[in-house]
């Protein structure tokens, strides 16, 4: 378990920060995988932008939080890190 882990697990027995936490999981585990995805391919977000057409800036904004893309542009990521999109519910 790495420090984020920890410290996550100590915030969440505060019941409004799981809330909070519960309210924004799914956000924040997009976009792990997506670094995750990116950094795996080898590929910066200007390489990534020009593989897949979506400005690097916007990339930036998806990677920080402060964009929300759609499945399309999800699905034009994965294909530029010659990946496969894949959604689940659990």
């Amino acid at each position: 378990m790495d420090d984020f882990e920890k410290r996550l697990n100590e915030k969440l027995q505060d019941p409004a920060f799981r809330i909070a936490w519960e309210d924004s999981e799914a956000e924040y585990n997009l976009i792990k995988a997506l670094i995750k995805a990116r950094n795996d391919s080898g590929l910066t977000q200007h390489q990534l932008s020009d593989k897949t057409g979506i400005d690097q800036a916007i990339l930036s904004r998806i990677e920080t939080g402060k964009a929300n893309p759609s499945i399309k542009t999800l699905q034009k990521l994965a294909k530029g890190m010659g990946k496969k999109l894949v959604i689940d519910f659990k």
